[in-house]
Parts: structure tokens; sequence; C-alpha cells
């Protein structure tokens, strides 16, 4: 039996899990981590999907997943199977169902794998809060096993595998009714279609939990572990994803939170990157996540719990959010939201227009500076000051010896070695300390006031070492805040994006973290993805890490500078072309600060999937919108050519708009 929700909390241990057989595939059970996508052609076009489930295959994709909403769709996968086999491609077909139990079972006899959504598959979702009796909620689960078991028998005899995937917006109404739209509620919806499985004796099964939250997606994976292993005392296989991720650098940074802070904690046998973008681009931001755990080997942290069954010594509840508590020095940590921390060691010339890429603009004709809502906290200058009057907002971090001669110490304030420093009473000092070899220091820490420890990790698992750590000093009693201090060599802006996401975003979730500080030690930065698109304009380093930082903030949901997008990466039942109107949605609306919008491609990825958007788009028919308030219809049938005017209105009768305005 697991101690928490994964084989080891302080190494890096895959979660043990059953072995699942998808056509030629096998998954779990230790085998590497499979990779797949999506296709987003019509089904019915057979010669178009071919050719873009080759385009994925050929970038690496080891399943496609193909939507099949009806029974026309599900017969013609046989024509688009046929043709593939005959073209000599064997990689196994999903595929996608949702609201049509007819259609998975024409589909099981011929794909290797079939997904159903426990929300949709049986249950009808209104919106109806309906209070069950005991006796009416074990009767519609037994309206459910006499509708699912036939599926059951069918994959049963034709050998062919299942993804049972919750999604945290599409819970039915009899889980909303018990649990509420939560991730024990995700649980629960997922583990009533697996009991009626493994009462027939079907194992062939892969679970996933998807959230377009990467925290309510974390914990929702993290209670399905340890369910699995209390009732049954073994795990099935599972899939990651974070769900409506999104485009560009922040579907990568939402998934990498996501998927990422699983994966360094072992757990999960397959991913998919949900982009709003065509789905081979989404194979190499596979490819660079999961690269990081082909090689990763156990870490053998300092100061970890002892034997096989002890429990590691973590300080906090492992399946809900808190954020550690922290004293507040000056506006870092206590109830502030965490800082970010721009590095400036680097740069040589130090000028007013060099603050321009992390959101300090001067005019030279006011003398006032132009703060945007992305501006670093924080500069890190190392031997150098500025000869020039800073912006109010922005502080200095300098080394300690260069401090010692600053006349503002308001202004400036020091950096050092845990074991350089000396208590000096009042001011600001920051404390960088390396978590896999500052165990022993942990007791020095109570001795000091005023001070802000940077905590790095120089070990191959930095997020577990410094999870690792930071558990310890919290337990010790220690309230100074932390910033979360992470280093990338890596040479493209898709392999920095994912190890910053994953080894930062991972510990905020876990409420670690009272401020980010990214540095790039990459010799040349590649702003040309692996796929070959560019999504970044990348000007200079600083502002390529100021981005990067706030945008993880937003994932993690910490911190809100910027419009929150939560947009479907498009599929065959798509009604408008997604990745253009998200572009235009995005260009109209990127102002509002704090707003999260929604844009689905159609009614099965609408209302539910979108759970905690403040308004949505969703396709509702050829040609044809329906916008949301929350879950609550506002227009429907609104002429697409329309739709994205409608939805501005819609912002401004409900006084979410505001005019944007030029410095």
């Amino acid at each position: 039996m697991l101690q928490q929700y994964c084989a080891s909390l302080t190494d890096y241990k895959r979660l043990p899990t059953r072995e699942v057989k998808i056509g030629n595939l096998l998954l779990g059970n230790g085998h590497p981590i499979r990779i797949q996508t999506m296709t987003t052609t019509d089904t019915m076009d057979t010669a178009a999907t071919v050719a873009q489930t080759i385009r994925c295959i050929e970038a690496g994709a080891e399943l496609v997943r193909i939507t099949a909403p009806s029974k026309n769709e599900a017969e013609n996968l046989l024509n688009i199977k046929n043709e593939l086999r005959a073209k000599g491609y064997d990689v196994p077909l999903i595929a996608d169902i949702h609201f049509t139990p007819n259609a998975a079972e024409i589909a099981a006899r011929i794909v290797e794998k079939v997904r159903v959504n426990p929300g949709n598959y049986i249950d009808k979702k209104k919106f109806d809060f309906i209070d069950y009796t005991d006796a009416e909620y074990a009767s519609e689960v037994m309206r459910i096993r006499e509708r699912f078991t036939p599926l059951l028998r069918i994959c049963k005899e034709y050998g062919t595998a299942m993804r049972i995937g919750t999604n945290h917006g599409s819970l039915s109404d009899r889980i909303m009714s018990r649990y509420g739209d939560t991730p024990i509620g995700m649980v629960e919806s997922a583990m009533e279609f697996l009991r009626i499985a493994r009462d027939e004796n079907y194992h062939q099964v892969i679970l996933s939990m998807k959230s377009s939250n990467p925290l309510v997606m974390v914990q929702a994976y993290r209670l399905l572990v340890q369910k699995m292993d209390e009732e049954f005392g073994e795990c099935y296989p599972l899939h990651l994803g974070v769900t409506e991720a999104g485009d560009g650098e922040d579907g990568r940074i939402k998934s990498a939170i996501g998927i990422g802070t699983l994966l360094e904690d072992g757990i999960g046998d397959t991913i998919r990157v949900s982009l709003t973008e065509d789905p081979e681009f989404e194979i190499p931001v596979c490819r660079d996540i999961v690269k990081r755990y082909s090689n990763r080997a156990s870490n053998d942290l300092p100061g970890k719990a002892e034997g096989p069954n002890s429990t590691p010594p973590l300080s906090y509840d492992l399946f809900s959010y808190k954020r550690r508590e922290s004293i507040a020095i000056q506006n870092i940590g206590g109830h502030h939201v965490p800082v970010v921390i721009a590095d400036y060691s680097k740069t040589n010339n130090l000028s007013v227009k060099s603050l321009e890429p992390i959101g300090y603009t001067y005019n030279e004709a006011t003398d006032k500076w132009s703060i945007s809502d992305a501006a670093a906290d924080y500069v890190y200058t190392g031997n150098k000051v500025f000869d020039f009057a800073l912006p109010g907002t922005l502080q200095v971090i300098c080394d300690h010896n260069t401090w010692q001669h600053c006349a503002d110490k308001t202004k400036y304030h020091p950096l050092s070695r845990l074991n350089d420093y000396q208590h000096t009473s009042g001011g600001l000092h920051f404390i960088s300390v390396d978590a896999d070899s500052a165990q022993q220091d942990i007791e020095k820490l109570k001795d000091h006031k005023n001070i802000v420890l940077v905590v790095s990790s120089s070990g191959k698992c930095a997020m577990q070492s410094v999870r690792n750590f930071l558990s310890r000093i919290t337990k010790h009693g220690i309230t100074c805040p932390v910033i979360l201090m992470t280093e990338s060599s890596d040479n493209t802006v898709d392999e920095q994006l994912i190890h910053f996401a994953t080894d930062t975003g991972g510990l905020l979730l876990d409420g670690f973290g009272d401020g980010l500080w990214l540095v790039n030690t990459s010799t040349q930065l590649d702003n040309t993805k692996a796929s070959g698109r560019t999504y970044l304009e990348v000007k200079s380093s600083e502002q390529f890490l100021n981005n990067t930082a706030f945008s993880i903030l937003q994932a993690a949901r910490t911190r809100i500078s910027k419009t929150e997008y939560i947009s479907c990466p498009s599929c065959g039942r798509t009604l408008f072309d997604l990745q253009e109107t998200t572009a235009k949605i995005r260009a109209a609306t990127n102002h509002l600060k704090g707003i999260k919008i929604a844009i689905m491609g159609c009614i099965v990825n609408g209302p539910g999937e979108m759970a905690d958007a403040d308004f949505g788009y969703v396709g509702s028919g050829p040609g044809k919108i329906t916008l949301y308030k929350g879950k609550e219809v506002v227009k429907r049938n609104v002429p697409s050519d329309t739709a994205v005017d409608a939805l501005i209105q819609l912002l401004k009768e409900n006084e979410a708009w505001i005019e944007t305005t030029e410095f």
C-alpha cells in the first residue's frame, strides 16, 4: 500500500500500474511514458483525417484519438483505419465518445481503444442540482451499470482498451449533488465506472482526471491514486493532460505545470498536451516534457525519511491547497502576492531602456514611468548599481559587497550565502541556499530575522529537493518568506518554458513560494520552437524570463496579471475556425486583467468543460455561436461573423470591460 499518493515523495520513482495492451502498444507497468494527440478534422472526411493522423504519427505520436460523436463517424473509423494500415501505419487509434453509447459500441469493434466520459456517456448534464436520496443515487448507478456493461463485454471480446476520462467541467448532476464541483467528485465519477469494469473482470483500463485548472487536475489525480490503492490495492495506468490549456506560451506553461507536477512524482503513463494549434504541433511539446524523465535516476535527498514504509516529512495537506504561512517583510511573504525578480547580473550597460523588457517604460518628456501589470518587483544586478532614479515600485538586489557601498539602502538589498550571512538589524536581506546541501543548516535559520530565502537545487530532481527542504523548515517553525529560484540551460523556448513551469509550478500548487527568480544560463536561446512555428517573439532574455514568471504565477492562480483564456484544442466536432477565432478574441480582450474567457468549439466542450470561466464563446451549430456568462446562456445563435463583437458587448454589459489606454 502507498503511504501517500505516489511511490515516493522524496525520490523519483514511477508509480507501479497495471499493464494495458492497446493494439501492439504496451502502456503502464514501467513502460515508457507514451505520447498522444487528437485529430481536428471532420471524421467523415476520411482523406483529411488520414493525412492529419499521418502527420501526427510522423511527428512522434504513439496513439492518435479521433472523435466519434455519432454512429456515422464511428462506422467511418473503419475506413480511416484501413487506409492507414494500407499505407503502413499501425499506431493504435482511439475513438473519442461523449454522449452516444451506440457509437462507442460500434467503435470498440474497430479501433484499439475507446474513450468515454463518465459525466456524459450515460448521464445527461442539465445543471440541475437535485438532492438525491441514497436509494435514488443507487438506482442511477444501477442504470449506468446496465448501459455500460454491453460496451465492456464488447471490449473484452475484441481486445479493445478503454479510457475512463473524467473532465472537471462535465460532472453529472448526480455527482454534483453529492460531491460538488470538486476533485473528489471527479474521482468518484471515474470510480463508479471502474468498479463496474472490475466486476466484469475487465482490466484494460486507463483513467484521466482533466481540468483547465492545473491545481484541480493535480489534486484529482492524487486523490484517484490514493482511492484506487485503498480500494483495490493496485493502480491502473493514468493519462495526464490539462484540458483546454490554450495556445502559445500560456498553453505550454499550464500543461507543464499540471503534467510535470505529477510526472515529477512518478505518476503518469501517457500524456497529451491540449493546445489550440494543429495537433502535430502538440507532439514536440510532449516530447520535451517526457524526455526529462527518460533517464531520470533516483535522487537520494538529504534528510528524507528512512525506510521503505516511512512517511516523508511533509508539513502540508497533499490534497488541498493552503499557502505556506510566512511573515511579511516589506512586500514579500505574508498575504502579498508572489513577487517576480528579474536577473540583470549579466547586463553590462544598465539604462532606462534596459528596464523596458520587464515592464517599465520611461517617458523623457514627462519624466514619468509607465508600469505594466506584469512588471518585475525586484531586479538583481550582481556587482552593479543603477546611475539613474528608478521607478518607485522597483527595488534592487545586489551582492553583499556591492550593497555595503550603496548610499540608498532602502532601495538596494544584499544577497548573501547562508554561511556568509552576518545578522544586522533592520533592512531586507536575501540569503541564497541550495536545498541539496542546506538541510543540515536548517536550525541556523531560526536565529535570523528580516531574511528572505532564495532557494534553488543543484540536484537532478530539483522539485523534490526544494519541496523536501521547504517542508522541513516549515516543520521547524521557520516562517521567513521564500523565493523559488530555477536555472535552465536548455536552448529552446519550449524546453525552458517546460523546465521553469515544472520545477516552480509544482511547488506553487503545493502552497510554497513567495516569489519567482528565473535564470537563463543558455548561451543562445532559440526562438523557434521544435515544430517550426514561432509563437513568442523573444526580444531579450530578460523579457522572456519576466513573461514566463508572470505566466507561471497566473497558471498556478497565485498572481493574476492578465486575461486567461480557456481554449479547447479543436477536434472533428468543432464548428468554426478555432485558432483564428481565439486569435481575434485574444487581440480584442487581452487587456482585461483577471477575466477568464472560454472559447469552445462545440457544445461537448461547452458549458461543462469551461468549468470556471467567467464568460464563454461556444459553437452551437454551423456558423452559430452561443454566449455564456458563467454557465448561464445569455445569447443563442449569434452569427459567427458578429459573435466577437457580441462577446465584447456582453463584457461591457457586465462591467467587465475597460477601454485600453495608450501611454
